[in-house]
């Protein structure tokens, strides 16, 4: 028993693990803000999924920005599937930047083709849903 209790101790955490958090740790409630743009990727994948939108700027270059969402199974709850959005669909998303500056935020709801809304975040998003 000792044993191991010592190698889990040591071993270090799978990376899906280590990279676990609450909304708190990596984004800021105060810096919300709604892009528009086109999907270039959506990836559904424990701990979380991950939404990759081209957004253009004022001067008119793509700018790319990282959307990290809930787990699989919250967004299902949620109303989402894995092909709820795909590759050149239009979307807006709600959320809230990274305080790190970078373009990456927690999304908190997601504006599907057709006007569907669904939200997208952790559980510890603000504006999140009663279970």
């Amino acid at each position: 028993m000792g044993a191991a209790l010592v190698l889990f101790l040591i071993v270090p955490a799978p990376p899906a693990l280590r990279a676990h958090h609450a909304f708190a740790a990596e984004y800021d409630v105060n810096q919300p803000l709604t892009v528009s743009g086109t999907v270039q990727k959506f990836t559904w994948e424990n701990p979380h999924a991950w939404l990759i939108v081209d957004v253009s700027s004022d001067g008119g270059k793509a700018v790319r920005w990282s959307f990290e969402m809930g787990s699989p199974s919250g967004l299902t709850h949620r109303g989402w599937t894995r092909t709820a959005v795909k590759p050149g669909d239009s979307i807006t998303v709600d959320a809230f930047r990274a305080k790190d500056g970078s373009n990456k935020a927690n999304a908190r709801t997601v504006t599907l083709p057709g006007g569907r809304k669904l939200f997208g975040g952790f559980q510890s998003t603000p504006g999140a849903p009663a279970k």
